[in-house]
Protein backbone atom coordinates (compact mmCIF):
# COMPACT_ATOMS: atom_id res chain seq x y z
CA UNK A 1 0.00 0.00 0.00
CA UNK A 2 1.30 3.45 -0.91
CA UNK A 3 1.24 5.68 2.12
CA UNK A 4 0.61 9.37 1.75
CA UNK A 5 3.49 11.54 2.83
CA UNK A 6 2.56 12.96 6.23
CA UNK A 7 4.15 16.32 5.40
CA UNK A 8 1.85 16.77 2.42
CA UNK A 9 -1.19 16.04 4.57
CA UNK A 10 -0.17 18.60 7.18
CA UNK A 11 0.42 21.32 4.60
CA UNK A 12 -3.03 20.72 3.11
CA UNK A 13 -4.62 20.99 6.54
CA UNK A 14 -2.88 24.30 7.19
CA UNK A 15 -4.00 25.55 3.78
CA UNK A 16 -7.61 24.65 4.57
CA UNK A 17 -7.38 26.43 7.94
CA UNK A 18 -6.06 29.55 6.24
CA UNK A 19 -8.83 29.28 3.65
CA UNK A 20 -11.35 29.37 6.50
CA UNK A 21 -9.80 32.51 8.01
CA UNK A 22 -9.69 34.28 4.66
CA UNK A 23 -13.44 33.87 4.17
CA UNK A 24 -13.98 36.51 6.85
CA UNK A 25 -12.16 39.23 4.89
CA UNK A 26 -15.28 40.44 3.06
CA UNK A 27 -18.30 42.39 4.24
CA UNK A 28 -19.71 39.45 6.25
CA UNK A 29 -18.42 39.50 9.80
CA UNK A 30 -19.99 36.14 10.66
CA UNK A 31 -20.37 32.88 8.77
CA UNK A 32 -21.92 29.51 9.58
CA UNK A 33 -20.62 26.00 8.96
CA UNK A 34 -22.96 25.45 6.00
CA UNK A 35 -21.90 28.63 4.22
CA UNK A 36 -18.21 27.93 4.82
CA UNK A 37 -18.65 24.38 3.54
CA UNK A 38 -20.27 25.70 0.37
CA UNK A 39 -17.61 28.32 -0.24
CA UNK A 40 -14.65 26.03 0.41
CA UNK A 41 -16.20 22.93 -1.17
CA UNK A 42 -15.34 20.94 1.93
CA UNK A 43 -17.51 18.52 3.91
CA UNK A 44 -19.27 20.08 6.88
CA UNK A 45 -17.49 17.72 9.29
CA UNK A 46 -14.11 18.91 8.00
CA UNK A 47 -15.14 22.55 8.29
CA UNK A 48 -16.43 22.04 11.83
CA UNK A 49 -13.15 20.41 12.90
CA UNK A 50 -11.15 23.23 11.37
CA UNK A 51 -13.32 25.78 13.18
CA UNK A 52 -13.01 23.90 16.46
CA UNK A 53 -9.21 23.90 16.17
CA UNK A 54 -9.06 27.59 15.28
CA UNK A 55 -11.50 28.43 18.07
CA UNK A 56 -9.39 26.54 20.61
CA UNK A 57 -6.39 28.65 19.62
CA UNK A 58 -8.31 31.93 19.68
CA UNK A 59 -8.28 32.65 15.94
CA UNK A 60 -12.03 32.05 15.60
CA UNK A 61 -14.85 32.65 18.06
CA UNK A 62 -18.50 31.66 18.01
CA UNK A 63 -21.41 34.01 18.49
CA UNK A 64 -23.53 32.08 20.97
CA UNK A 65 -26.69 33.91 19.88
CA UNK A 66 -26.46 33.04 16.18
CA UNK A 67 -24.09 30.02 16.42
CA UNK A 68 -22.13 31.57 13.54
CA UNK A 69 -18.40 32.14 13.65
CA UNK A 70 -16.23 35.26 13.43
CA UNK A 71 -12.57 36.15 13.69
CA UNK A 72 -11.04 35.88 17.16
CA UNK A 73 -8.75 38.16 19.12
CA UNK A 74 -5.62 36.26 18.09
CA UNK A 75 -6.08 37.53 14.53
CA UNK A 76 -5.87 41.09 15.82
CA UNK A 77 -2.84 40.22 17.93
CA UNK A 78 -1.06 38.75 14.91
CA UNK A 79 -1.97 41.80 12.86
CA UNK A 80 -0.59 44.05 15.56
CA UNK A 81 2.61 42.01 15.65
CA UNK A 82 2.95 42.49 11.91
CA UNK A 83 2.44 46.23 12.19
CA UNK A 84 4.98 46.34 15.02
CA UNK A 85 7.50 44.67 12.75
CA UNK A 86 6.77 47.17 9.99
CA UNK A 87 7.47 49.99 12.39
CA UNK A 88 4.20 51.95 12.20
CA UNK A 89 3.07 51.46 15.78
CA UNK A 90 6.59 51.63 17.16
CA UNK A 91 7.24 54.92 15.39
CA UNK A 92 3.80 56.30 16.27
CA UNK A 93 3.89 55.84 20.06
CA UNK A 94 5.97 58.86 21.00
CA UNK A 95 4.18 61.04 18.46
CA UNK A 96 0.76 59.95 19.76
CA UNK A 97 1.78 60.68 23.35
CA UNK A 98 3.06 64.14 22.40
CA UNK A 99 -0.04 64.90 20.34
CA UNK A 100 -2.43 63.77 23.09
CA UNK A 101 -0.61 65.97 25.61
CA UNK A 102 -0.54 68.98 23.30
CA UNK A 103 -4.14 68.67 22.09
CA UNK A 104 -5.42 67.57 25.51
CA UNK A 105 -7.50 64.93 23.69
CA UNK A 106 -7.03 61.28 22.80
CA UNK A 107 -4.83 60.50 19.79
CA UNK A 108 -4.74 57.30 17.75
CA UNK A 109 -3.44 55.77 14.54
CA UNK A 110 -5.59 53.53 12.32
CA UNK A 111 -5.22 51.45 9.17
CA UNK A 112 -7.72 50.30 6.54
CA UNK A 113 -9.03 46.76 6.99
CA UNK A 114 -12.12 44.90 5.73
CA UNK A 115 -14.13 47.87 4.45
CA UNK A 116 -13.36 49.88 7.58
CA UNK A 117 -10.59 51.36 9.70
CA UNK A 118 -8.99 49.63 12.67
CA UNK A 119 -7.30 51.67 15.39
CA UNK A 120 -3.96 50.05 16.25
CA UNK A 121 -2.56 52.29 18.96
CA UNK A 122 -3.79 55.19 21.07
CA UNK A 123 -2.63 57.66 23.68
CA UNK A 124 -4.84 59.47 26.18
CA UNK A 125 -4.32 62.93 27.67
CA UNK A 126 -3.19 62.89 31.28
CA UNK A 127 -4.84 66.22 32.05
CA UNK A 128 -8.46 65.30 31.19
CA UNK A 129 -10.99 63.59 33.43
CA UNK A 130 -13.55 63.14 30.62
CA UNK A 131 -12.15 61.40 27.53
CA UNK A 132 -13.39 58.96 24.94
CA UNK A 133 -13.21 55.22 25.46
CA UNK A 134 -10.35 53.55 23.61
CA UNK A 135 -11.29 52.45 20.09
CA UNK A 136 -8.23 50.20 19.64
CA UNK A 137 -9.19 47.01 17.82
CA UNK A 138 -12.64 48.20 16.75
CA UNK A 139 -13.71 48.32 13.10
CA UNK A 140 -14.68 51.93 12.34
CA UNK A 141 -16.82 52.80 9.30
CA UNK A 142 -15.25 54.62 6.38
CA UNK A 143 -17.90 57.17 5.42
CA UNK A 144 -18.57 58.81 8.78
CA UNK A 145 -15.27 58.87 10.68
CA UNK A 146 -12.37 61.24 10.13
CA UNK A 147 -9.90 58.38 9.71
CA UNK A 148 -12.19 56.69 7.20
CA UNK A 149 -12.64 59.85 5.15
CA UNK A 150 -8.87 60.41 5.08
CA UNK A 151 -8.41 56.91 3.70
CA UNK A 152 -11.12 57.35 1.05
CA UNK A 153 -9.98 60.83 0.02
CA UNK A 154 -6.75 59.50 -1.43
CA UNK A 155 -8.23 56.46 -3.18
CA UNK A 156 -9.40 56.42 -6.84
CA UNK A 157 -13.14 57.20 -7.04
CA UNK A 158 -13.97 53.78 -8.52
CA UNK A 159 -12.20 52.13 -5.58
CA UNK A 160 -14.07 54.39 -3.17
CA UNK A 161 -17.40 53.15 -4.55
CA UNK A 162 -16.29 49.52 -4.16
CA UNK A 163 -15.19 50.04 -0.57
CA UNK A 164 -18.33 51.93 0.42
CA UNK A 165 -20.71 49.28 -0.92
CA UNK A 166 -24.23 49.98 -2.10
CA UNK A 167 -25.62 51.86 0.91
CA UNK A 168 -24.19 54.35 3.39
CA UNK A 169 -25.39 53.36 6.84
CA UNK A 170 -26.84 56.07 9.06
CA UNK A 171 -25.42 56.08 12.59
CA UNK A 172 -26.63 59.49 13.81
CA UNK A 173 -28.64 62.38 12.43
CA UNK A 174 -25.33 63.93 11.31
CA UNK A 175 -24.19 60.95 9.21
CA UNK A 176 -23.81 61.71 5.50
CA UNK A 177 -25.79 59.05 3.65
CA UNK A 178 -25.94 60.71 0.21
CA UNK A 179 -23.05 59.48 -1.92
CA UNK A 180 -22.63 62.69 -4.03
CA UNK A 181 -22.37 64.78 -0.85
CA UNK A 182 -19.77 62.41 0.61
CA UNK A 183 -17.70 62.41 -2.61
CA UNK A 184 -17.73 66.20 -2.64
CA UNK A 185 -16.53 66.25 0.97
CA UNK A 186 -13.75 63.78 0.14
CA UNK A 187 -12.50 66.11 -2.58
CA UNK A 188 -12.29 68.88 0.02
CA UNK A 189 -10.42 66.56 2.38
CA UNK A 190 -7.84 65.81 -0.30
CA UNK A 191 -7.33 69.55 -0.89
CA UNK A 192 -7.11 70.70 2.72
CA UNK A 193 -5.16 67.70 3.97
CA UNK A 194 -7.39 66.68 6.87
CA UNK A 195 -10.85 65.30 7.59
CA UNK A 196 -13.26 65.99 10.43
CA UNK A 197 -16.20 64.16 11.94
CA UNK A 198 -18.47 65.83 14.49
CA UNK A 199 -21.06 63.40 15.78
CA UNK A 200 -21.36 61.49 12.49
CA UNK A 201 -20.48 58.06 13.88
CA UNK A 202 -21.03 58.52 17.62
CA UNK A 203 -23.36 61.35 18.56
CA UNK A 204 -21.21 62.98 21.24
CA UNK A 205 -17.75 62.30 19.77
CA UNK A 206 -15.74 64.41 17.32
CA UNK A 207 -12.44 63.70 15.57
CA UNK A 208 -9.97 65.15 13.10
CA UNK A 209 -7.54 63.03 11.07
CA UNK A 210 -4.71 63.30 8.55
CA UNK A 211 -3.07 60.80 6.19
CA UNK A 212 0.18 59.03 7.07
CA UNK A 213 2.46 58.17 4.15
CA UNK A 214 5.51 55.93 3.87
CA UNK A 215 8.63 55.96 1.68
CA UNK A 216 6.54 54.96 -1.37
CA UNK A 217 4.41 58.12 -0.88
CA UNK A 218 1.36 55.88 -0.41
CA UNK A 219 -1.18 56.56 2.34
CA UNK A 220 -0.66 53.69 4.79
CA UNK A 221 -2.58 54.93 7.83
CA UNK A 222 -4.52 57.79 9.38
CA UNK A 223 -3.51 59.76 12.47
CA UNK A 224 -6.30 61.31 14.49
CA UNK A 225 -7.35 63.23 17.57
CA UNK A 226 -10.75 62.46 19.08
CA UNK A 227 -12.71 63.75 22.05
CA UNK A 228 -16.12 64.81 23.32
CA UNK A 229 -17.97 66.89 20.73
CA UNK A 230 -18.68 69.66 23.23
CA UNK A 231 -14.92 70.28 23.48
CA UNK A 232 -14.13 69.75 19.79
CA UNK A 233 -16.21 72.29 17.91
CA UNK A 234 -15.68 72.91 14.21
CA UNK A 235 -14.00 76.21 15.15
CA UNK A 236 -11.50 74.54 17.48
CA UNK A 237 -10.78 71.87 14.88
CA UNK A 238 -10.16 74.47 12.16
CA UNK A 239 -8.28 77.02 14.23
CA UNK A 240 -6.27 74.79 16.58
CA UNK A 241 -6.40 71.02 16.27
CA UNK A 242 -6.11 70.49 12.52
CA UNK A 243 -2.66 72.06 12.34
CA UNK A 244 -1.49 70.03 15.33
CA UNK A 245 -2.58 66.78 13.71
CA UNK A 246 -1.12 67.78 10.33
CA UNK A 247 2.24 68.40 11.98
CA UNK A 248 2.10 65.09 13.87
CA UNK A 249 1.15 63.27 10.67
CA UNK A 250 4.11 64.85 8.90
CA UNK A 251 6.47 63.69 11.66
CA UNK A 252 5.19 60.13 11.54
CA UNK A 253 5.31 60.04 7.74
CA UNK A 254 8.93 61.20 7.81
CA UNK A 255 9.80 58.47 10.30
CA UNK A 256 8.36 55.96 7.80
CA UNK A 257 10.61 57.33 5.07
CA UNK A 258 8.29 59.81 3.37
CA UNK A 259 9.95 62.77 1.69
CA UNK A 260 7.64 65.74 1.28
Amino acid sequence: MVRRDKANYLIQSVAHALDVLEQFSGEQDELGVTELSRRLKLHKNNVFRLLATLEARGYIEQNKSTENYRLGIRCLQLGRNYIEQQGLVRQARAILAELAHKARESAFVAIARRHGMVALEAADPSNRVVKIESLVGELLPLHCTAVGKVHLAFEPEEQVNVQLGEELKRYTEHTIVERPALLEQLRSVAQQGYAADIGEFIEDVASVAVPVRDYTRSVVAALAVAGPAYRMSSERITQELAQMVIEAGRKLSEKLGYKS
